[in-house]
């Protein structure tokens, strides 16, 4: 593994990943990037893991990115200054160029990371135990579900060092808590608790902290023992879906169910339901 501030366990169908790097509070740095890529790479090949949970050591889910190397990074950046002064007109010509121009700020791995969990062809989980920001939030957004300990904050922090979210979260916030809500959140920083991230719809239970890795692990366990085949495949119609109208999803959705009749998981229960048993699932 290339970073040893990634622990791994694993039970019952279940891979737990604990970011644990106690001096940056489970900072994202390109090392932690690196290992991450590496154990999600491993779950989605081992036929025995069939839901992640991912969560901090306490008392910090991920608080961002390490922001110990943004001065290296700035140095790294040519200042290039045009004729365009407004930022949108900027943005557009700095586009056209984005070739040229892609991974100059170093950063690539880390941002990309929400991208590479909300791929993940199985049911992933945030048991979002205390500070989600920035990155970190990115991280928690990426996941299928998101559970919190009482203690959890959440902001988009990237204001206050004069940067964008470029974790992918302005595409994913506004479909979940909405343009205004999302706007709020990103023009100021601020952080927001467990209770007004429920009532956004940011998470969907909220635990006493002493309760919430039990509960995470519990809903994990179930989902394990759960029909994970076509659970991936509803994760697949879901994400396709956000962008597809009605017919063009119904139609995805129809192919998706020939494949799921064909699965192991579909024949146990049939075989299961005829014979009157609870139905042994094997994700396959």
């Amino acid at each position: 593994m290339a970073d040893d501030s990634v622990k791994v366990d694993r039970q019952n169908g279940v891979m737990l990943v604990t970011l644990d790097d106690p001096r940056t509070r489970n900072a994202l740095s390109p090392d932690m990037s690196a290992a991450l890529y590496e154990e999600l790479d491993r779950f989605e090949a081992d036929p025995e893991s069939h839901v992640l949970v991912m969560t901090g050591a306490d008392p910090s889910f991920c608080s961002g990115a390490n922001v110990r190397r943004f001065d290296q990074t700035l140095n790294n950046i040519e200042e290039q200054r045009g004729s365009v002064s407004l930022p949108w007109g900027a943005m557009e010509a700095r586009l056209a160029n984005h070739d040229a121009d892609a991974g100059e700020a170093g950063f690539g791995s880390v941002s990309d990371v929400p991208l590479r969990v909300y791929d993940v062809q199985k049911p992933t989980i945030a048991a979002v135990n205390g500070y989600a920001i920035g990155v970190g939030l990115g991280l928690a957004l990426s996941c299928d579900i998101r559970i919190a300990s009482d203690d959890a904050e959440f902001a988009e922090a990237f204001v206050r060092m004069g940067l964008v979210p470029g974790d992918g979260s302005c595409w994913q916030l506004p479909r979940l808590i909405g343009m205004s809500n999302t706007l709020l959140m990103q023009y100021t920083g601020d952080r927001i608790g467990a209770v007004d991230a429920l009532r956004m719809n940011l998470v969907s239970k909220v635990y006493p902290h002493h309760e919430m890795m039990n509960a995470a692990m519990e809903l994990a366990s179930r989902l394990a023992a759960g029909a994970t085949y076509s659970m991936s495949l509803t994760k697949y119609l879901a994400h396709k879906s956000t962008n597809l109208d009605l017919k063009e999803s119904l139609r995805l959705a129809q192919v998706a169910q020939e494949q799921a009749r064909r699965s192991e998981d579909h024949r146990e229960a049939v075989s299961a339901f005829l014979e009157k048993r609870k139905p042994s699932f094997r994700g396959g």
